[in-house]
């Protein structure tokens, strides 16, 4: 089944090269079914880059997706033109009183700052907030889950000595959970951040349970309330191939002298094409959540969600 977009989203024209089911608004409509309706948060700079790998996941399912694009009001992004935002994006305000079966919150390029320093701290979480009432399943990711661990649960975050960055292995710390289900004993997923969140402060929180950890430094991977619907996912199963070489090539040539993203690369040399270990961990993941965690759990008639 396909995923529904807004038409013209440039983000169409790379799925459709890839042979991803998208459908425009005007076919979506003509059609006797409900898609699930799901709302992104894009924190990032360059929307269409995130817009592109998330799309690539949602669509890669039986279910019809609606997307919805968010950014906030509160801090216009500058590497996106106003006009692409006026035309495929919203703000908190739009959605305000629609209900949706499941929200996204991506990571953001400000884990060195305190979360209250960053300039739409406030207004994130009065989005967090009100995905309590709003949506049935929440998936934050990177600086998106820091946020989230910290808002709902006051879960802290530390600043890394050096970067965590590479293509690590996992393994699964609860058994038979549905959000794993096709997942092999152990898996690889990316990493690329310079903050992590500690194992005993989640532990301390007795409403979360680690679902999956690496190994190594990267740490913790995914946490969840599994009562509320709400996973934090601190690594980057919806990178692209070519993700983590573009980052290290940005930190070389910005003097960070950062070091080789750990098992991505042949040999670890960066002239190499990098080895991609973690495509399937992706679908599988989004599959999952939108299957077992929205699609089975979510009312049909999706205002009447909390009696709200």
């Amino acid at each position: 089944m396909p995923i529904k977009i807004p038409n013209n989203l440039p983000a169409a024209h790379i799925l459709d090269s890839e042979n991803i089911f998208v459908m425009d608004a005007d076919r979506a409509y003509s059609q006797d079914i409900r898609p699930l309706r799901i709302l992104i948060l894009n924190l990032m700079p360059i929307k269409h880059i995130t817009e592109t790998q998330l799309l690539r996941l949602l669509g890669n399912t039986p279910l019809q997706v609606e997307v919805d694009f968010i950014y906030t009001k509160s801090y216009i992004p500058t590497h996106t033109p106003k006009d692409y935002l006026t035309e495929f994006y919203g703000t908190f305000e739009d959605v305000r009183n629609k209900k949706y079966d499941g929200f996204i919150i991506t990571g953001a390029p400000v884990e060195f700052m305190d979360f209250e320093e960053v300039a739409y701290w406030q207004e994130v979480a009065e989005i967090m907030e009100w995905t309590k009432t709003h949506v049935y399943s929440t998936f934050h990711i990177c600086w998106g889950a820091q946020a989230g661990l910290y808002y709902h649960y006051g879960v802290p975050k530390y600043i890394l000595s050096k970067k965590i960055s590479g293509v690590y292995k996992h393994h699964l710390c609860i058994q038979h959970e549905k959000l794993f289900r096709g997942f092999d004993d152990e898996f690889y997923v990316p990493h690329s951040r310079n903050t992590e969140e500690t194992k005993v402060d989640i532990e301390k929180v007795s409403e979360l349970k680690i679902l999956a950890e690496a190994e190594g430094d990267a740490g913790v991977y995914i946490i969840a309330n599994l009562e509320l619907r709400q996973f934090f996912i601190t690594g980057h199963a919806e990178y692209d191939p070519w993700t983590l070489k573009q980052e290290y090539e940005r930190d070389l040539k910005a003097g960070l002298n950062p070091q080789i993203p750990q098992n991505y690369f042949p040999n670890d040399d960066p002239t190499k094409p990098p080895i991609v270990r973690w495509r399937s961990v992706a679908h599988l993941l989004f599959a999952n959540w939108l299957n077992y965690y929205v699609y089975q759990g979510t009312p049909y008639e999706i205002d009447t969600m909390y009696n709200i």
